[in-house]
This record gives structure tokens, sequence and C-alpha cells, in this order.
């Protein structure tokens, strides 16, 4: 995995005159609720989408609807289409062959099939490490194979929303046959250290299997520096359609007993797609791949992603981080996750309000046409460590390279006057 940038101005080449460009591309961003420009601050929830991308899509469906495998034109194109669409994502994640690339229809569907392929690998006493900051996707599934008798070690979460490292590790046994690791949490925006793991894991021979949803929207992602065994991602997390993407280390997809039908291919990367893959949605990929690349320069699209991902998460980083210094003054807001003095911050932040549920605060604000998330996020362990359940969960806001500063400052207003409101009801 890539280094998180040290964020600073003089690094920062995607700039607030370079989101005003990309927001022309972007048709939803023209929206209006009750003559309130729409403001999309719920990023983690699934970007929004460029009209090459649309476009890309209804070229699909008039050109490319029918299957893969037959001897004409059409079904030859489509088979060129969903390579491409595997390039286009080996590239994106830094993989050495499109050929370590799989589709599915989501990411937890392609975990759950992954899990159950590892599962049956699997015997009483084995151990599987989990976290409490990860979303349900990557723990539900490794939860439901102590139905096998497998032992499943949960790492708890810091009260700074981290995980420490040394508590990873120490989790790691001997018995440990996978370690399934969020590289960041879509809850509290916490970016987890992966290299002492895969190291660990290394010695005891256990899979590695990264949750990079929320991490490759932010980031760029080498998995050849990552080392791991098996990653997953989802495109409409980056500007895509809703595809789950799921990256597979050389060798490792085929020494596992997926759910296949004799009639698919037995190899990888098809060994663990399931019927029909959504071809028009793939094209979709692509174009959203080359959208991000757009935006940077290189010699090759790889290069142009590394450029372009790096300098838009400067610009979101530089916008969260002035959210989350602003929201912190506001009397009663409480502030959850770590600072953004670090390198490593997704940029995402999440609060509560005293006095008011999340789900009343985002209802209010919504109102007011700024669309933002409340709740757990389908990361209810991390709701759950901080007893914020019966509370009503988190008030999250997540930005993307469409985000601009008045649209915070929209924000922060709105969030002051329910902070207002509460207080009067009080007195």
């Amino acid at each position: 995995m890539l280094a998180p940038q040290e964020f600073n101005g003089d690094r920062m080449s995607y700039t607030s005159d370079d989101c005003t460009r990309a927001r022309q591309d972007f048709p939803a961003l023209s929206l209006v609720h009750k003559t309130h420009p729409v403001a999309f601050l719920d990023g983690p929830g699934g970007t929004q989408v460029p009209q090459v991308v649309i476009d890309t899509l209804a070229d699909g469906y008039r050109r490319c609807n029918v299957n893969v495998g037959g001897t004409f034109a059409t079904s030859l194109a489509v088979m060129d289409e969903v390579a491409r669409a595997r390039q286009a994502v080996a590239d994106f994640l830094g993989a050495a062959s499109p050929q370590q690339i799989s589709f599915g229809a989501n990411m937890t569907s392609l975990n759950f099939a992954l899990s159950r392929a590892i599962g049956r690998s699997l015997t009483p006493g084995d151990e599987i490490v989990i976290t409490a900051l990860d979303h349900e996707a990557n723990r539900g599934p490794w939860l439901k194979l102590a139905e096998r008798g497998v032992r499943v070690r949960e790492v708890a979460i810091s009260r700074d929303g981290t995980l420490a490292e040394a508590d990873i590790l120490a989790a790691i046994t001997p018995r440990t046959r996978v370690v399934a690791l969020g590289l960041a949490s879509n809850a509290l925006g916490t970016v987890t250290a992966a290299s002492a793991v895969r190291v660990r894991t290394g010695e005891v021979g256990a899979l590695l299997v990264c949750d990079a949803v929320h991490y490759a929207a932010h980031f760029a992602v080498d998995v050849q520096a990552l080392d791991c065994d098996f990653l997953l991602c989802s495109a409409y997390k980056f500007y895509g359609p809703h595809i789950g993407i799921l990256y597979s280390r050389s060798g490792a997809l085929d020494a596992l007993d997926t759910d296949c039908l004799r009639t698919q291919k037995q190899d990888a990367p098809y060994r663990i797609e399931t019927g029909t893959l959504n071809h028009p949605a793939l094209m979709g990929v692509t174009a959203a791949v080359d959208y991000l690349a757009g935006w940077g320069s290189g010699a090759t699209r790889r290069a142009k992603l590394i450029d372009a991902m790096t300098a838009i998460a400067a610009y979101e980083h530089t916008l969260a981080e002035y959210y989350w210094r602003q929201v912190q003054t506001i009397p009663g807001v409480t502030l959850w996750g770590p600072p953004f003095d670090v390198a490593a911050r997704a940029p995402t932040v999440s609060i509560t309000l005293d006095g008011v549920t999340a789900t009343e605060a985002a209802q209010q604000l919504a109102d007011d046409g700024l669309q933002i998330w409340q709740g757990h996020f389908y990361a209810l362990r991390v709701l759950e460590s901080f007893d914020l359940v019966d509370r009503g969960g988190l008030l999250r806001t997540g930005l993307a390279l469409y985000n601009t500063r008045s649209e915070i400052d929209r924000l922060l207003l709105g969030i002051e006057q329910i902070a207002r409101r509460v207080r009067a009801k009080s007195n």
C-alpha cells in the first residue's frame, strides 16, 4: 500500500478551480431541493457519477447487451469490454495482471463467497482475526465460520478510534489462518497501517484479506506493495457503478474450493464469479477509472492514477480538516475518530450533537439540501464499542472530489442552527 501523503499546501495540485471544473461533469450536482442546491456530502455511502460513466453505461446497453462466449461480433465485443475492465481495475489497484481481478454484485457478496471458500479448508480450532473497527461486510462473513468450530478473535478499538498495532499483532497466533483487516474506516476515517500485519501473517502462514472499500476511494492502492492475498473494494465508491471487485494474489484463488458451476471456467479470475456479469456496468467501471486518471499526469494510466489520487486526496483532506476544526467549536458537538494531525486520515468526519439524535439532525439538514448520513453505516461494532447505539449513532460527513468549501460552510451553519434550537428548548 502506498503511504498516504503528508498533506500540505505545497503538494496539493488539485485545486478549488479544478473542483469547479469537475462539478460540471456530474449531472446530479445540479439537483435542487426546496430551492436549495443539493450538497452531496455522503461520499462514503457512494459517490455521484460523471456524465462519461452515464454515457458509457447507456452505450453498453445499446452496443453490448449480449452474453459472452458467442462467436458473433457483439459477443466478442462484450468479451473485449470485460477484459478492458479487468485491466482498468488492475491499473487502479496496481495489480500485476488483469487475471487477478474478479467481479461480483457487490463487495459483501464477494466476501461471503471468499469466506465460504476459505472456510472449507479450515478445521475446528483454527483462528480468524477481525477488528471492531471494520464494516460488517468484513466481519459477518468471517464470524459465520464460527459454525465450523473456527475461533474468531476480535481486536478492540482504542478510544481515539484507532487500532493499536500491538493489539493486532498479539491477536495473530500460529493457529491464525485469516486476518481480515479494513484499510480505512467508513465510520471514523481511521486509516490502518497494514505492513506490520503482513509481516506477521507471513510468519504464521495466514492469509491477509483487506477491505479497501473506503480506502480505495481516497488513496492510491498498490496491492503488490501491500502484498495482501485478497483485497476487496467497490466501484460505486469511486465514481463508478455498483460493482464489487476482488483482487487475488497470483495462485491464491485457484487454491480455494469456490462455489463454481462446472460450466464456469475453473481458474482465476472466473472461479469465484457466479452467473453472468453486469457487462454494461463493467464498461462503466472502466470509464470511472479513466475519468480519475484524467486528473493526473504520467506516461501510463497507472502513473496518471497515482498522480490524480494523490492530488485529489490532498484536496479532500484539506476540506475535511477545515470542517473538523470548525465543527468542534459549535457547543454540544462531540467529534469521534482520530485527529487530522496525522498523515493517515480519510476525509470522513463523524460527530454527535447533544440533545438531538443523528437521525433528527440529518432530517433537519436534509430540508436545506444538505445530504449527510446518520446511524451506523454498517459499521455497527464501532457504535457498540463507544456505547452509541442507544444514542442514535453518528452524524457522518464524507467528502469527494466535487465537494466545495461553500458546501461545508452551509453544513456548519446548519449544525450551528440545530445546536442553537436545542439550547433554546432546554432553557
